[in-house]
């Protein structure tokens, strides 16, 4: 089957809020593709809040331990700034006296996309999260000229910080791929209430809800239901 335009090239994970669930999506859409054939390479441009990509924190580590095409490689290839401070990536530059150059970042990932189908990018925080004194990471999506998926809580608040989020991306011309909802807590949201969410983010925001996923017991071998949302999100049935 002849692979869509809009499934190649750069795709950014971004989120409504810090610890909304970023990693979990990138995780999933990196093994998404490669069940389907396809060769992604996963990359977190700035990492914070770790000493190095093999910190114990560090999102690079989590996903290539969950990720079995990635066994034996280096995590520290998916990152391009790593800072110890665990706050927004300028304040956290600052504090090692690090410049954070965004055409560096650009730079990397060009050749990384030259030689994979897909760049699984996955940003720090939210939209509006500083990267540099001048630089926000909406502003990163936007150089990196990539397609952004926005994860979002499924319950209560998410359809004011959704539309928000979608909202803000439109105001720069972004058009989002699609929403994917992430329901991660110990008490699973109650069923009727992510059916209104998902319809009234849906109704304000005018981009598709893809679907939910729910808590991950077993990170080396999710539930065929988490990809669901992303076949929606892909045109697959």
């Amino acid at each position: 089957m002849r692979e869509p335009n809009r499934n190649r090239g750069s795709i950014f994970v971004t989120g409504t809020d810090t610890g909304v669930g970023k990693t979990v999506l990138s995780l999933l859409l990196m093994r998404f593709f490669l069940m389907r054939g396809r060769t992604p390479f996963y990359l977190k441009p700035i990492q914070t809040g770790c000493t190095n990509a093999h910190d114990r924190d560090s999102d690079a580590r989590f996903i290539y331990e969950h990720v079995p095409a990635l066994a034996g490689m280096d995590p520290g290839d998916s990152v391009v700034y790593c800072f110890r401070s665990p706050k927004a990536p300028w304040f956290a530059s600052g504090d090692e006296a690090e410049a954070i150059d965004p055409r560096k970042i650009a730079a990397y990932a060009k050749r990384k996309r030259s030689a994979h189908s897909h760049i699984v990018l996955e940003g720090a925080g939210g939209l509006f999260v500083p990267v540099t004194e001048d630089v926000l990471m909406i502003d990163l999506i936007a150089l990196l000229n990539a397609r952004p998926i926005l994860a979002a809580r499924a319950g209560l608040g998410t359809i004011n910080h959704t539309i928000l989020a979608v909202e803000a991306l439109k105001a720069r011309t972004l058009d989002p791929l699609g929403i994917v909802f992430i329901d991660s807590g110990l008490t699973e949201t109650p069923g009727q209430m992510v059916a209104e969410n998902i319809e009234a983010v849906e109704r304000f925001s005018g981009v598709k809800v893809a679907g939910t996923i729910g808590r991950i017991e077993r990170w080396s071998e999710p539930g065929e239901e988490c990809y669901r949302p992303l076949a929606t999100l892909f045109g697959e049935r």
